[in-house]
């Protein structure tokens, strides 16, 4: 991953995801207006890959993201503020009334990268909790946990089962089958 995020770049994508969501919630069209380019740092202006994340009250209200690269950096950060907020399937919509009530957390992805390996045993040695983000592929199925999730399950094989379940496959598919393993690194930041 290239150099971190300054705070002053930092502050800005978390006031364009926070701006976005309220804009939305409360029906402005003010969310669908182009930024000013000259107010947007150059590095925000280049591709990049996010995922927003929504909690209330300490727990997950919205999170949606992209693993790939395709769009800039700060426009990543507006669609997915947006689609966290309103489009996550696990959740209902947020409300005007929780405007005051959510958090918003940003990560920033590195490029991820396929992870060989020659079975299950190799697969627990290499992933490194609270560093890698970790995406599960099989054929048209594919699940990932950002490496925040390791806070929320530290034990590997939890994770790699709770990621097949994520993905809509058997616990054990990690461990009986080769899956298409990538993983990848964040800067996290949030309000």
């Amino acid at each position: 991953m290239e150099k971190k995020l300054t705070e002053q770049e930092q502050k800005i994508l978390l006031e364009i995801a926070r701006s976005a969501i309220q804009s939305t919630i409360k029906g402005s069209q003010e969310v669908l207006e182009k930024f000013d380019l000259k107010f947007i740092p150059p590095r925000l202006q280049k591709d990049g890959a996010t995922f927003v994340t929504i909690t209330k009250d300490g727990e997950l209200r919205g999170c949606i993201g992209t693993l790939k690269a395709y769009q800039p950096l700060f426009i990543d950060v507006r669609e997915h503020a947006i689609a966290a907020a309103t489009q996550d399937y696990r959740f209902s919509p947020i409300g005007k009334e929780e405007l005051s009530q959510i958090k918003i957390e940003v990560s920033y992805l590195s490029e991820p990268e396929d992870l060989e390996y020659k079975d299950s045993q190799e697969l627990l040695e290499k992933v490194r909790p609270n560093i890698d983000g970790v995406t599960f592929i099989d054929g048209p199925r594919r699940a990932t946990f950002l490496p925040q999730v390791w806070e929320k399950l530290p034990d590997k094989e939890a994770f790699f089962d709770h990621l097949c379940l994520k993905m809509g496959v058997s616990i054990n598919k990690w461990r009986k089958g080769k899956l298409r393993v990538q993983i990848y690194q964040v800067e996290e930041f949030h309000e």
